[in-house]
């Protein structure tokens, strides 16, 4: 197990075993592949009764999905869902990991809050878990690198066959 370093994830996506698209090859860095915001985000609705966190919880029934083609303004203290552009495809012995970019880390920008591992296996667009820690609102534009993957190899193969396997928008 490692992380795959740029001459390692370009040699992949050459022989096909990773796929990205849409891909260019500038998003490939020393370690990480930069992924870009896509257009839609699903915002929480303001509850007045408490919702219960258990298996049957449907993030559909508690958040309204919307289009932002210029922007979508986050408030401080919220949190939205959010899609990467990209769609990822893994074979069965590599996996990732979504990390923030520091430069927006510094400003407050969360972009996942737990679920940030990417299951080998798996082809979809990853949703993020965005939120504002800042102090101001931040404005996210459609398009803009917000995020990397850390792809590793990992011991053995195995395929993600959960809800979210083919998951191409929120």
């Amino acid at each position: 197990m490692g992380v795959l370093t740029k001459d390692e994830i370009l040699k992949e996506i050459r022989q096909g075993t990773i796929e990205i698209e849409p891909f260019y090859a500038d998003q490939v860095g020393p370690g990480s592949v930069d992924l870009h915001l896509g257009s839609e985000f699903r915002v929480f609705k303001k509850l007045r009764n408490a919702c219960v966190v258990e298996d049957s919880i449907s993030v559909e029934n508690l958040t309204e999905r919307l289009e932002a083609e210029e922007s979508f303004t986050l408030m401080p203290g919220e949190t939205v869902l959010g899609i990467t552009l990209e769609r990822i495809k893994l074979p069965a012995n590599i996996c990732g990991w979504l990390e923030g970019r520091s430069r927006f880390a510094r400003m407050g920008l969360v972009i996942h809050m737990t679920a940030g591992f990417v299951q080998p296996g798996i082809n979809n667009r990853q949703v993020l878990e965005i939120g504002n820690l800042a102090p101001f609102p931040l404005v996210l534009k459609p398009g803009v690198r917000i995020c990397q993957i850390i792809l590793e190899r990992t011991e053995g193969r195995a395929f993600y066959q959960g809800r979210f396997m083919s998951q191409d928008r929120l």
